[in-house]
């Protein structure tokens, strides 16, 4: 009987492995799927542009084409020290998206805390929010100057009102009876936002991350077109000037570049968080 019972459990966690390993391989397959769609768009995109250029189809001299991005790309790292460029630009996005990030935090809690003081700031947030931060700018130059401080505030400005708000109604959308349940444990308001709301947020938290690196980077070109001489909003506004229209296409191509990269960064770390909370 015992013998029939083991036979029948082994045969059960056998027919469950093979269920979860069909599950891997079926998920695997899934992204290799996607990965390999997203490489042969990528690929047709290059490879017609290139031939429209080729042909004639359209003027190389304003929309250039792959092979004068490369040349460009090319003569740029040896002549006009792009690196450095890319460095000035990758700094000042990352900064601001950290500044971002935890001053967002800090006010989100805030605003939890204090029921009053959320319904006062919450319509200054929406208002500030949907202002156009280009404008916003010039103002920006003639308060703080020109250089990285005014350009970082630049790229916080873009994200930092939105983050807030996302923040904020991510709190409040926590199981409230997981709240009750720490107050009827005798916890406080405290040990209610670190043990229940800040844990119940992070898929919220790291979804507007997602979002806000992207918007810090938009902010940092929007400041380096209007008050700097390094970066690549730099050499975007100064290609444009002078009629070198292989520079700011390939300005605009290594901005993709860089926004991608801080995607899939922010993505990563998402997916290890998942796995090692089990979300």
């Amino acid at each position: 009987m015992k013998m029939k019972q083991n036979k029948l459990c082994r045969q059960k966690n056998c027919s469950e492995l093979t269920a979860q390993e069909k599950f891997v391989r079926e998920h695997k397959k899934h992204h290799h799927e996607i990965a390999s769609w997203r490489t042969v768009i990528f690929v047709l995109f290059f490879i017609l542009w290139e031939i429209s250029a080729d042909l004639k189809w359209i003027d190389s001299f304003f929309f250039a084409s792959p092979s004068r991005v490369i040349r460009c790309f090319a003569d740029q790292l040896q002549h006009n020290s792009l690196l450095a460029h890319i460095g000035v630009t990758l700094f000042e996005t990352l900064f601001s998206f950290l500044l971002v990030l935890l001053f967002s935090l800090l006010m989100a809690t805030l605003l939890w805390y204090s029921a009053k003081l959320s319904e006062i700031l919450e319509p200054y947030l929406v208002v500030l929010n949907s202002l156009p931060k280009s404008a916003l700018a010039p103002l920006f130059i003639v308060w703080l100057g020109t250089g990285t401080r005014t350009i970082i505030v630049a790229g916080m400005s873009v994200a930092v009102f939105g983050s807030i708000i996302s923040f904020y109604t991510g709190f409040q959308q926590v199981d409230a009876e997981k709240i009750t349940l720490i107050y009827t444990l005798g916890g406080r308001r405290k040990d209610a936002f670190f043990k229940v709301v800040l844990p119940g947020s992070i898929p919220i938290l790291l979804s507007t991350a997602k979002v806000n690196i992207g918007l810090a980077l938009v902010g940092v070109i929007i400041g380096e077109f209007l008050a700097a001489r390094r970066g690549l909003g730099y050499l975007i506004i100064y290609g444009s000037q002078v009629f070198q229209l292989d520079m700011v296409i390939t300005s605009i191509i290594v901005l993709c570049v860089i926004a991608l990269g801080f995607y899939k960064s922010i993505q990563i770390i998402e997916h290890q968080i998942k796995i090692r909370f089990k979300m």
